[in-house]
C-alpha cells in the first residue's frame, strides 16, 4: 500500500506522574537528561518539563508530565507511560491519508505542540466509525524540521 507519507522515527516518549520533582529526580539528576523547556497548559491540564536524551536533531525528547489539577482531565498522570511521539515527513498528508483508511484521531486536529512543532494525536482507543488506533496507546505524530528530515531522511 502505497503511503504518502513516512515516519522517520522517534520523537518523544511523555512519561506522566503527580510530581515532576520526582520524575526529574531520576530522569535529569540520575540518569543525565538535559531540561532543555518547560511548557504549561491549564487547557491540556498539564506542567512539564521537556529533557533531551542525545544530541542534535536525532535526539529523543523525554516529557515529564504533572496535572495542574489532579482531578482535572485529561489526567495526564494516570497513565505513567503517557504517548510516544514520531516523527513524520508530511503530517497533513498522513493524517489525511490515515483518515481515510480508517484511524481515528483525537480531538483537536493539527496544532502547534509544546516544542514547537505541528502535531496531533492518534486516539488511543477505536470507535465504530474509526476502526483503527492506538490500542491502548496514545501516539502523538510529530512534523519533522528541516533538520530531522536532513538526519532521518
Amino acid at each position: 500500500m502505497d503511503k504518502p507519507f513516512r515516519i522517520l522515527g522517534l520523537q518523544q516518549v511523555a512519561i506522566g506522574g503527580p510530581s515532576k520533582a520526582r520524575l526529574r529526580a531520576l530522569w535529569v539528576d540520575m540518569l543525565g537528561l538535559t531540561v532543555k523547556g518547560q511548557f504549561r497548559s491549564e487547557r491540556e491540564n498539564v506542567d512539564e518539563d521537556i529533557c533531551a536524551l542525545g544530541q542534535g536533531p536525532l535526539a529523543v525528547e523525554v516529557d515529564l508530565m504533572e496535572p495542574i489539577d489532579p482531578a482535572g482531565k485529561p489526567a495526564v498522570h494516570t497513565t505513567p507511560l503517557n504517548h510516544i511521539g514520531l516523527w513524520v515527513d508530511d503530517l497533513p498528508a498522513a493524517v489525511e491519508w490515515m483518515t481515510a483508511q480508517g484511524v481515528r484521531f483525537a480531538p483537536g486536529g493539527i496544532r502547534r505542540g509544546a516544542a514547537g512543532h505541528d502535531i496531533c494525536f492518534i486516539h488511543p482507543r477505536s470507535s465504530d466509525e474509526f476502526p483503527l488506533a492506538g490500542e491502548g496507546v496514545l501516539i502523538e505524530l510529530v512534523q519533522a524540521p528541516a533538520e530531522v528530515l536532513a538526519a532521518l531522511g
